[in-house]
C-alpha cells in the first residue's frame, strides 16, 4: 500500500472561495470543519452615535446630488492592489470615496457609494461586504477578508449608524449601462475634485492635526542625526525614523518620503534614499503624515547635518526664504492662485540673475513667452492645493485651479527652491550639488494667508538653534 493511499484528504466547503495559490494550502481536517461554527461567545452590537465627519460627509453627499439631478452617480472605492505574488499594498480608498463618505481608514476595499435618483434629488447607499458569518466558510477560509486572518470587519447597522449613511451588502449592488462613475466620467470626477477646493471646519482642523504630527517627526529625524550619519545608508534612517512617527500618531505618511542629502537634494523626487548623511552637507526632508482621517500635511525643510550652514549654503538658503516669503505675501483672498507661484520666480530670477547665472536680465527671464532662463534651477511649481490627497483637487479644471481666485477656506502648500546638480557647469562649482526648498502649508482665511507649519523653524538662525536644542 502506497502512503498516498493511506492518505485521508477532506475537501473545504463548496462555498469556500477558490485560491489560485492552492499549491500551499493545506486541506481542512473533518473535525475542524465539524466544530469551527460552534463555541463562540456572541457579538453583541452597540450602534455607535454619528462621528464628527458625518454632518460634512452629508453636505458633501447634497452638493453632489444637487449638480447631477437624475443621474445614477457611482463612486467606488478602489480594490487592494498587488505587491507581489499573494501580498497586496495597504488599501487607501479612492480620494472622492472617502471625502462623501467620511470613512476614513477603515474604509472596505470593493465599496461602492451610490446615488440612486429620486424625484427630489438621490437616495445615497454605502454598499460593501459585511462580516461573514462564523458559520460560512468564508470566516476562516478566505485570507484576504476572512476575521479569523485580518480581524473583525464591519457591520451595515453600525456603520450605516456611524456615517449617517443608508447601508447595504455589496452582493445587492448592481451596475447601469447609464451609470456616471468617478474616475470614469470626466464631469462627475471633475467635480468632486473640485469640491474639495474650499475645506470644511472639519477638514482643517484635521490638516492642522497632520501638521502637528509632522512637526513630531521632522524632531524625531533630528534626534537620531548621529545614528544616520554613523549609517551607510543614513537617508534610510531619516525615512524609518520618520515613519515610526507617522505610524505611530498617524496612519501613515501622504507619500513617499524624501530623504535627501548632500547632491541628492538636487533631485526633485528623490525617494530612493540609499546615500549617506554627510556633516557638512545639507539633508532636505520633504515628508507629511497621513492622519487616521486621510488628511495630509506636506512641508520640506532644509537642514544642515552638522548643525550650521556654510556661507554658501547660507547664501542658496537664505534667497529660497526670500521667494517664499514673497510668495506669502502674495497670496491674498481674490487674487488668482498663479500669482503665488509668480512673486517666488521674480525672486529666483533677480537673484540668479544678481549672481550672472543668466544669460538674460531678470526683466528678460520673466518675460511668459521668451523666458523661464530661471528655470533650470527651479523647475517645478511653487504651490499645489493640499488635503485628503498631497496633490488634492488635481482633476479640477485650468480655470478653477491654476488660474482660479484664492478663498478662504482652501489650503495649499507654498515650496520655492534652488537646486544646481553636482555637474551643472552653467554655476560655480562651490554652488554644485547644493539643493534647497522650503514648504510650508497655507490656508487662506477671510483676514488673509495662515502659515500652518509656521512653528517648525525657517530662518536660518532658528534652524540651527533647533538643532542645538534638540541634539542636546
Amino acid at each position: 500500500m502506497t502512503s498516498a493511499e493511506n492518505d485521508t484528504v477532506v475537501e473545504t466547503p463548496t462555498d469556500a472561495p477558490k485560491d489560485a495559490n492552492s499549491s500551499r494550502k493545506q486541506p481542512f481536517p473533518q473535525g475542524f470543519l465539524d466544530t469551527i461554527s460552534t463555541g463562540w461567545a456572541d457579538r453583541p452590537e452597540s450602534l455607535p452615535a454619528a462621528r464628527a465627519q458625518a454632518p460634512y460627509a452629508t453636505a458633501r453627499r447634497d452638493a453632489v446630488s444637487k449638480a447631477f439631478p437624475g443621474k445614477r452617480l457611482v463612486v467606488p472605492a478602489g480594490s487592494l492592489k498587488q505587491r507581489s505574488n499573494d501580498t497586496d499594498y495597504p488599501f487607501r480608498a479612492h480620494s472622492a470615496f472617502l471625502h462623501l463618505t467620511g470613512w476614513e481608514n477603515e474604509a472596505e476595499p470593493d465599496s461602492m457609494l451610490v446615488f440612486e435618483p429620486t424625484d427630489d434629488g438621490h437616495e445615497v447607499t454605502l454598499y460593501f461586504r459585511e462580516r461573514a458569518d462564523r458559520t460560512t466558510s468564508e470566516f476562516y477560509s478566505d485570507a484576504t477578508i476572512g476575521e479569523f486572518w485580518i480581524g473583525p470587519r464591519p457591520s451595515l447597522a453600525g456603520v450605516a449608524a456611524d456615517l449617517a449613511v443608508a447601508t447595504a451588502h455589496i452582493d445587492a449592488f448592481s451596475a447601469g449601462d447609464d451609470d456616471l462613475v468617478v474616475d470614469a466620467d470626466d464631469e462627475l470626477t471633475r467635480f468632486v475634485s473640485e469640491l474639495r477646493l474650499v475645506k470644511d471646519e472639519f477638514e482643517i482642523a484635521e490638516m492642522r492635526r497632520a501638521v502637528a504630527v509632522t512637526a513630531s517627526g521632522f524632531e524625531d529625524v533630528i534626534r537620531d542625526f548621529d545614528r544616520a550619519v554613523a549609517h551607510p545608508r543614513g537617508e534610510r534612517i531619516v525615512e524609518g525614523v520618520f515613519h515610526q512617527r507617522a505610524r505611530s500618531d498617524g496612519n501613515w505618511e501622504g507619500y513617499d518620503t524624501i530623504a535627501a542629502s548632500g547632491p541628492h537634494a538636487c533631485y526633485l523626487h528623490w525617494t530612493r534614499n540609499d546615500g549617506t548623511v554627510v556633516p557638512g552637507d545639507l539633508i532636505l526632508l520633504d515628508a507629511g503624515v497621513e492622519v487616521d482621517s486621510q488628511y495630509t500635511a506636506d512641508i520640506t525643510r532644509t537642514l544642515p547635518v552638522n548643525g550650521t550652514f556654510s556661507d554658501v549654503q547660507r547664501r542658496v538658503y537664505e534667497v529660497v526664504l526670500e521667494a517664499a516669503d514673497a510668495a506669502f505675501a502674495a497670496a491674498k483672498p481674490g487674487v488668482r492662485f498663479r500669482s503665488v507661484h509668480e512673486a517666488a520666480m521674480k525672486v529666483i530670477a533677480e537673484r540668479t540673475a544678481e549672481w550672472g547665472l543668466l544669460p538674460v536680465t531678470a526683466e528678460e527671464a520673466l518675460d511668459a513667452d521668451r523666458g523661464g532662463q530661471q528655470r533650470r534651477y527651479m523647475v517645478h511649481g511653487t504651490s499645489h492645493h493640499l488635503g485628503i490627497d498631497v496633490h488634492d483637487c488635481a482633476q479640477a479644471r485650468r480655470e478653477m485651479y491654476y488660474d482660479g481666485i484664492l478663498e478662504a477656506g482652501m489650503v495649499f502648500t507654498i515650496e520655492p527652491g534652488l537646486y544646481f546638480q553636482i555637474d551643472d557647469l552653467t554655476v560655480p562649482e562651490e554652488l554644485r550639488g547644493i539643493g534647497v526648498r522650503i514648504e510650508d502649508d497655507i490656508l487662506m482665511t477671510e483676514d488673509g494667508p495662515v502659515n500652518l507649519s509656521a512653528d517648525i523653524p525657517r530662518t536660518v538662525a532658528d534652524v540651527e538653534a533647533w538643532i542645538a536644542r534638540l541634539k542636546r
